[in-house]
């Protein structure tokens, strides 16, 4: 099966969503990009315990971080899903693209094309 989601959409894969750290997702639009989304396993069906919940735990905390500066904590979600649901994560990625794109450009990649 081939999933279809929008072009623009980086995967970066880790062992586990409970590595991804606030540092991270801060990093990422820092970086320039319009947002950033996790997709980990179902909560309670973690491998490693409970990385789901630290990683939904991460996500909230980088969303009122960036919330608080005035770039948008919309800007960042996390998702639960299980292995076997592509068609989901095609539709999740297509979502993600479509909220970003009614956001707009990072406000922090136009302050540095205007400040160059």
């Amino acid at each position: 099966m081939r999933l279809q989601y929008p072009a623009g959409i980086k995967i970066i894969r880790v062992p586990c969503t409970g590595k991804v750290d606030v540092i991270h997702l801060l990093r990422t639009m820092e970086k320039g990009a319009d947002g950033a989304y996790v997709v980990g396993c179902m909560e309670g069906d973690c491998h490693f315990n409970a990385g789901n919940f630290r990683a939904r735990k991460r996500v909230e905390q980088a969303a009122k971080i960036l919330d608080d500066i005035g770039i948008g904590g919309e800007r960042v979600r996390m998702y639960n899903l299980s292995s076997s649901e592509g068609p989901l994560f095609a539709k999740y990625a297509i979502e993600m693209d479509e909220i970003i794109r009614n956001l707009g450009p990072n406000p922090i990649k136009l302050s540095k094309k205007t400040a160059a």
